[in-house]
């Protein structure tokens, strides 16, 4: 019989689950989108029950879908929505309050505490972040100050921290695994990256006992069993990984200097920089990629946090389309953008400019500036968002790239990806496999029970679909970046 890798891609607006074959591909596929929940603005939440009930009814139905056995299933991957904050009770399961997503910027006050307490250079040392509310640090300080009794339960170690790879691993294994990998417990601005522990002084500064902590572990091995109620049979727990550093493994970046741009909620740009953590002068954070055969391999990351989520914005709230498919013809249809500019900071902005308090600003706007100019223009955003990166990641590094690989579901998007290329002025490469994330995590989780032999294997499964060469002449693509970087000094001197 055929055998496979599960793997639970959990994102931040839904969860995907895919059988992975052999060969890297697909074998059944499903998803389903979960409840955002914004009470206040500027703050993001999700229900980590339903979060979970989702996940194992997709587990079932992807079972269901392939019309394969449980014990065809070798490993179970899961990669997730990085930041996300989620904080229960370890006797009862329930969570203490819904989880904070890393969007959130509630926290924001609190982080201005930190730098101005002189915590800014210390958290830059030692965790390779930026003192920031996307983080899950003050999330979690958030939670034990403002949930009534959270603080004593938590020193009494009644209550667990996690992301949500964490919550799953924990809840999938009966309660038998509470653990991370290096990749989340890398973006929780309470890890070391560089010592590989859990920092005592940042904890004790905010006050966070250590006994709630997860135990931090390889990408690659296995943590655990799911159990067996869920499939009929007990299947090894053996890869985990945040949502971009399985997507850079999954886009087979597995050599210094190799880059990613994952096109999803967010868009986030990551570089393997090998055993050396590159320190950003330009408001990149450094971070671990992942944690394989006892080596740890560190990555520079830019972080767009409004990518795909303003193509949503288009559709849900301006009702300007009524598909993210449709986006691309209307683009296609203006020759160009008639100097309308949108910067998406629905929630402030990340790299390199890391202001948590600008908003959404649409810029340019004339007489005859119509829905088609402002849908161009936030598929634009996009681009030029990751451009601002690239840069400063070109100027960290040294390493200035030919290509750049990409993924998630905005890629499939041409408009976006040729403005990408002439943004840019580098190649693009699209696999032709795009669910990158959720193919990184299968990757980690079937090297670790020997499904695939190692990377040199893996590098057989890759396949390209396209590749969009730049075009446009470099004056015209500077005239549009000029025009962008006006608009972007307009989003920041708006403060919300």
């Amino acid at each position: 019989m055929d055998t496979y890798v599960l793997s639970i891609d959990q994102g931040t607006t839904g969860t995907t689950v895919l059988l992975i074959d052999h060969h890297g591909q697909i074998k059944a596929r499903v998803n389903r989108e979960f409840t955002q929940y914004y009470p206040q603005p500027g703050w993001v939440e999700h229900d980590p029950l339903e979060i979970l009930e989702f996940t194992r009814a997709l587990i079932r139905l992807t079972i269901t879908q392939a019309n394969i056995s449980a014990g065809q299933i070798k490993a179970i991957g899961i990669t997730n929505q990085r930041e996300t904050t989620v904080v229960w009770d370890k006797y009862t399961g329930q969570p203490v309050c819904n989880a904070i997503v890393w969007q959130c910027r509630r926290t924001a006050s609190l982080c201005e505490d930190m730098k101005a307490a002189g915590w800014g250079e210390k958290i830059s040392d030692r965790t390779g972040l930026i003192i920031d509310a996307y983080f899950s640090a003050t999330k979690l300080a958030w939670i034990l100050e403002k949930i009534p009794d959270a603080r004593r339960k938590a020193h009494d170690g009644r209550l667990l921290f996690g992301t949500i790879d964490t919550w799953l691993l924990w809840n999938l294994s009966g309660g038998q695994v509470h653990a991370t990998d290096f990749s989340n417990a890398s973006r929780t601005m309470l890890y070391d990256i560089h010592k590989l522990t859990w920092d005592e002084e940042i904890l004790a500064y905010l006050d966070i006992p250590p006994i709630m902590l997860p135990s931090v572990h390889s990408c690659s091995e296995v943590y655990g069993q799911c159990q067996a109620d869920l499939l009929g049979a007990e299947i090894p727990l053996a890869g985990v990984a945040g949502d971009q550093q399985a997507a850079l493994f999954g886009q087979h970046c597995f050599s210094p200097g190799s880059a990613k741009n994952t096109y999803g909620t967010g868009c986030f740009l990551l570089m393997n920089t090998g055993r050396q953590a590159v320190k950003s002068a330009h408001g990149l954070v450094t971070t671990i990629a992942w944690g394989l055969n006892n080596e740890i391999t560190y990555a520079l990351e830019g972080s767009v946090f409004v990518a795909g989520a303003a193509v949503q914005w288009l559709r849900d709230e301006m009702q300007l389309i009524s598909n993210a498919a449709e986006s691309e013809a209307i683009a296609q249809s203006l020759e160009g953008n008639d100097g309308v500019y949108m910067v998406p900071a629905f929630v402030g902005l990340g790299a390199p400019y890391w202001d948590m308090y600008a908003r959404g600003t649409l810029v340019g706007i004339s007489r005859g500036t119509g829905r088609r100019h402002v849908v161009r223009a936030v598929l634009e955003s996009i681009a030029y968002q990751s451009y601002d990166i690239l840069a400063a990641m070109t100027t960290d590094s040294g390493i200035s790239l030919n290509s750049l690989k990409v993924d998630g579901g905005a890629c499939s998007n041409d408009f976006l990806m040729q403005f990408q290329a002439d943004m840019l002025g580098v190649t693009v490469e699209r696999p032709a496999m795009i669910e990158s994330t959720a193919l990184g995590a299968a990757f980690l989780a079937g090297l670790a029970v020997n499904f695939w032999s190692g990377t040199d294997e893996l590098q057989q499964t890759r396949k390209v679909d396209r590749l969009f060469l730049p075009q446009m002449e470099c004056g015209q693509r500077q005239i549009m970046l000029d025009g962008w970087k006006q608009a972007v000094a307009c989003a920041l001197k708006y403060k919300a």
